[in-house]
């Protein structure tokens, strides 16, 4: 397959992928508390799986940390995940800020079959793979210079030992089995809808990083992360 037809298929799969992310199963104040709610069930869950217990402890030293508590993958030869989640950065005093939403969609080729459902905590450990996520919008991997390093229960590949990582991912599957795992080429999509259905209209990722914006239903998953320390 030549390159330029393989990056036209893969910018097209990625948009299908996208498209379907996007969709919510309920108007966008129900599912920005939904998506609230199993983010911090997620947090909380990953003090208890064992074998996400030492790649955890990236989180109190993340610049910002991003959730996605119910990444979908699936696909047959070319391969597709998305879903919604949330993004938090380390306020100057420590803290965390309030959640901005996101989503995500990556498209993958080779020979994969198989559907998994996964849990998904990004540390996010530089300034410039914050930027690349919340205000460029762009993919991760090579060709932007942010580099990953992925963990994950019973996902093969898993590593943690890279500490020049600009990203450490950490995975649990949630059902499903699936031939490796990979967020090379990630792509993410700031929410307005979900932002301004969740703090007003005119919430915007700066506002809302910024400590403008805020909703005490965010309280759970902002008190969930502090508690890894």
């Amino acid at each position: 397959m030549t390159t330029g037809i393989r990056g036209f298929l893969t910018l097209a799969l990625t948009l299908m992928v996208l498209a379907g992310c996007t969709r919510l199963e309920s108007e966008p104040p129900v599912a920005a508390r939904h998506i609230i709610a199993a983010a911090t069930a997620t947090v909380e869950r990953f003090t208890t799986v064992k074998q996400l217990a030492e790649a955890a402890k990236h989180i109190p030293t993340a610049r910002a940390v991003v959730v996605f508590p119910d990444l979908v993958k699936a696909g047959f030869i070319a391969g597709g995940e998305g879903g919604n989640g949330v993004l938090l950065a380390r306020a100057p005093d420590g803290s965390w800020s309030a959640p901005v939403f996101l989503s995500l969609g990556v498209a993958s080729f080779g020979l994969q079959a198989g559907i998994q459902q996964t849990e998904v905590v990004l540390a996010i450990r530089s300034d410039g793979a914050l930027k690349a996520v919340l205000e460029n919008q762009g993919s991760i991997g090579a060709d932007s210079g942010i580099t990953m390093a992925v963990y994950g229960a019973g996902i093969e590949g898993a590593v943690t030992t890279n500490a020049g990582a600009d990203i450490v991912a950490f995975a649990n599957s949630k059902s499903g089995l699936y031939a490796g795992f990979s967020l090379e080429g990630a792509v993410f999509i700031r929410r307005r809808d979900l932002n301004e259905a969740f703090y007003g209209v005119g919430a915007t990722p700066d506002s809302i990083l910024a400590g403008r914006q805020s909703n005490p239903v965010a309280d759970p998953l902002i008190q969930a992360l502090a508690a890894h320390k």
